[in-house]
């Protein structure tokens, strides 16, 4: 899953010289609460919601909206954006862009060919969406939860197990949990839950959750 799939193509773009109210009005017709900004083809820079914010008037502001407009419209982009921009490439995967965003604590990355024009948006939304999608959580699957030891051949053995009851897995994970083990959260059409969880205890494995959802 990558990038490309999953961002806003095509995204409104402002200019280091647009003015701010300008790029308040585009925000709010279209509803997106960033803004990359490009000059001669290429990003330099990207616009939130908050850096707007940090320069509008206080709500308790005694200035007309006439003088607000104003002020705002004497301010440009390149006075209030972010210069030191994290970009993500178009080719790069969901889970690339989910780690920079995490690790640097943002809500979204504009997206770069690989000649450096813009060519999307992608955002938190966008990655939890993606999540919803690769778990199936739209299509009433079971969810089952099993502990297993790190070793080789577990993923095989269990699917083994369902493989041996007639059981499709529709997505598996697996996430290490600080005791050194892991748990492998499988999703699935599972008619009996006990039956399978029965089959799994027998050949030694933990279940410690199951649920269905959506």
């Amino acid at each position: 899953m990558f990038v490309a799939n999953r961002m806003t193509k095509n995204p409104i773009t402002v200019t280091p010289d647009t003015k701010v109210d300008e790029a308040a009005a585009l925000r709010k017709k279209h509803q997106f609460r960033r803004l990359p900004v490009v000059a001669d083809g290429k990003l330099v820079g990207f616009l939130n919601d908050k850096d707007i914010m940090q320069v509008a008037p206080s709500p308790a502001t005694t200035l007309s909206r006439y003088e607000i407009t104003s002020l705002l419209a004497k301010i440009c982009i390149k006075d209030i954006m972010q210069k030191e921009v994290i970009s993500v490439d178009e080719d790069a995967t969901i889970e690339e862009a989910a780690l920079l965003m995490c690790n640097n604590k943002i809500g979204g990355l504009p997206v770069v060919s690989s000649v450096g024009t813009v060519v999307g948006v992608i955002t938190e939304t966008d990655i939890f969406k993606a999540l919803v999608d690769v778990m199936g959580l739209n299509d009433g699957t079971t969810r089952l939860t099993l502990e297993v030891d790190n070793k080789v051949g577990v993923v095989q053995d269990v699917a083994g197990v369902f493989a041996s009851a007639g059981l499709s897995i529709d997505s598996l994970v697996t996430c290490k949990k600080d005791s050194g083990k892991y748990e492998i959260v499988i999703r699935g059409d599972i008619p009996s839950v006990e039956d399978i969880k029965a089959k799994l205890e027998l050949k030694g494995y933990n279940v410690i959750h199951t649920v269905k959802i959506g």
